[in-house]
């Protein structure tokens, strides 16, 4: 009967190399990840927040009054089905639209002026085409008009889009923010026919 040969001082040798090289990856990659954390919080993420501070930011945000920061309310219109101005007049879309308003208060302001804001919206999205509004930038520029629209009642509503590129334009959206109680809309749905 052959007897199995006794493991030699050589084969423990790879074991034992192996588990150092795992233990100096290890540690490796641990420092890397804490030099990279590092970094983030201290050079990457204060950059960011000065940059969004600096933006002015283009999200509706928060009001914060006495410290305390109050969410936005929304303010849900009824789904509108209007014809649009293709040729022929047989494309129609439907369009969810929510207004994001400053707070509670504001959205009970905002109310008394819906059938308003809402008989001026039907007539926007009347006067556009199905090629206009399946693109993202029709969409946007709709959400554009609508913010318009939906601040006119409140002395707002001017042409403030082209002005929007120029440096001084961020003060104004900034006043323009602050001043009415519409700050921005939402598409709940939106589907063409």
């Amino acid at each position: 009967m052959a007897t199995a040969p006794e493991a030699s001082a050589d084969d423990k040798a790879p074991a034992k190399k192996s588990k150092k090289m795992l233990i100096i990856i290890g540690a490796v990659v641990a420092v890397l990840a804490l030099g990279g954390a590092g970094f983030y919080f201290l050079v990457l993420k204060p950059r960011a927040a000065a940059a969004a501070e600096e933006d002015g930011g283009d999200a509706p945000k928060a009001a914060a009054h006495d410290g305390k920061v109050t969410p936005p309310a929304y303010l849900p219109m009824d789904n509108m089905v209007v014809n649009l101005a293709d040729a022929g007049g047989d494309r129609v879309a439907q369009v969810g639209v929510t207004l994001v308003v400053a707070d509670a208060h504001a959205s009970d302001t905002v109310k008394a002026f819906l059938p308003t804001i809402r008989s001026g919206v039907l007539m926007l999205i009347s006067q556009k085409t199905a090629v206009e509004l399946l693109t993202p930038e029709g969409k946007e520029a709709l959400a554009k008009a609508i913010l318009r629209e939906a601040i006119t009642p409140f002395g707002g509503g001017e042409e403030e889009a082209p002005a929007a590129e120029a440096e001084g334009a961020k003060k104004k959206k900034k006043a323009a923010h602050a001043e009415y109680p519409v700050t921005g809309v939402l598409f709940s749905s939106f589907i063409i026919q």
